[in-house]
């Protein structure tokens, strides 16, 4: 039985679903030898109010975009985030780290949050040896330099500028591979064929459907934008996921709309959503572009996370799957410029949106953590 060992947080969505994502495909390919430990480090182990973390981090990135930006830039070079690390390792981790592989004996270890990088890769150079340590970086392209690590025995990117990157802190090209982000195995087993789709929601299997998403959590102007398309009166259907926010829901079942729209709350067929959809209107983050490309659905970007989620913009539209529409009335502008187009114009963006897509990156990565959790102890000399 190999003991593997992920180490994320719930400091957005993103960390958690890379490592079910792993997970899953590691229970499928190499069934009843894999046992798994999701550690969320951030909640379990730094000092109080740290430990915090997974509850604020939403409100500070929603509330303190400037502050979490400047912070973000400053320490993104090789000197600033080395200078910034050491203190925080003091500080907040040092301890924690040390009850941590206490407590989680593992044959590999995969992290896939950027913070915990350096600070476990210390505390494990005080031991004698140490388990191979694997990076899955989870962000595609504005990828901090604290998720590089020289002493790392695998770094697995998701884009080749998250790979020039890792060039640039001092990683070895032979250290690193390109395998795309890893996307839960049930998704790409779940995009189904359009009118299939549209079948199994209820949805009008002729209108052009236009799905309006803002994560788990409802981040972002959904409402907004939802009723800046409905404002247009555009022949197509909507579809708006509000998640957990219960009180965008409520407010989304009370609008007055002007075309056929479904209203969903927190969903488990996400995979069925986005095959059923013709244009995706949603946030920059990187799991739901992977997502939506491997889906085949081209994307209007209405915001972004600073810092770690700039790049993704850039990725998209380069790339002709999808544009920058930074306010709901440029995103409904965006949605009826598409529309405009009819059908060839969709396909069109539909397939520049697929050719990005990578859905065999986390059955890649399985292989990987697979090959890494049965080879010997890393011995540092001690």
């Amino acid at each position: 039985m190999k003991r593997i060992l992920f180490l994320m947080s719930d400091t957005g969505g993103g960390h958690r679903a890379a490592a079910e994502a792993i997970s899953a495909a590691l229970g499928a390919r190499y069934p009843s030898v894999c046992r798994f430990d999701l550690v969320d480090v951030w909640k379990h182990y730094p000092p109080f109010p740290f430990n915090h973390s997974p509850e604020t981090y939403g409100p500070t990135v929603r509330w303190g975009r400037p502050a979490w930006w400047a912070g973000y830039k400053l320490t993104n070079s090789r000197g600033a985030s080395k200078a910034v690390m050491g203190p925080m390792y003091h500080a907040l981790f040092k301890n924690g780290m040390k009850r941590l592989l206490s407590r989680h004996e593992a044959d590999v270890i995969v992290c896939v949050h950027s913070v915990f990088v350096r600070p476990v890769l210390r505390a494990l150079s005080k031991q004698i040896h140490r388990p191979p340590f694997i990076t899955v970086v989870t962000d595609l392209v504005s990828t901090h330099m604290w998720w590089y690590d020289p002493r790392v025995d695998r770094c697995l990117v998701p884009t080749k500028a998250a790979y020039q990157r890792g060039l640039l802190a001092g990683l070895q090209p032979e250290q690193m591979r390109v395998t795309g982000l890893p996307v839960h195995p049930s998704f790409t087993a779940g995009v189904t064929d359009k009118h299939e789709a549209r079948a199994a929601l209820g949805w009008d299997p002729d209108l052009p459907a236009v799905l309006i998403l803002g994560g788990g959590s409802g981040m972002g102007p959904v409402y907004r934008s939802a009723r800046a398309v409905n404002a247009r009166r555009l022949r197509c259907q909507l579809a708006v996921v509000a998640g957990h926010n219960h009180q965008l829901k409520a407010h989304l079942d009370h609008v007055r709309w002007n075309q056929l729209t479904h209203v969903y709350a927190y969903v488990r067929n996400m995979p069925t959503l986005m095959a059923a959809a013709d244009i995706l209107v949603t946030k920059a983050g990187p799991g739901t572009i992977s997502e939506a490309c491997i889906a085949g659905v081209p994307i209007v970007l209405g915001g972004a996370v600073p810092g770690q989620e700039e790049g993704n913009i850039n990725y998209v539209v380069r790339n002709h799957a999808g544009v920058w529409a930074p306010s709901p009335t440029r995103a409904a502008r965006a949605v009826r410029d598409w529309l405009a187009e009819g059908p060839e114009g969709l396909a069109r963006r539909a397939a520049a949106a697929k050719a990005l897509g990578r859905p065999n990156a986390v059955w890649e990565i399985a292989d990987e953590v697979w090959h890494y959790a049965n080879q010997p102890r890393v011995l540092l000399g001690k």
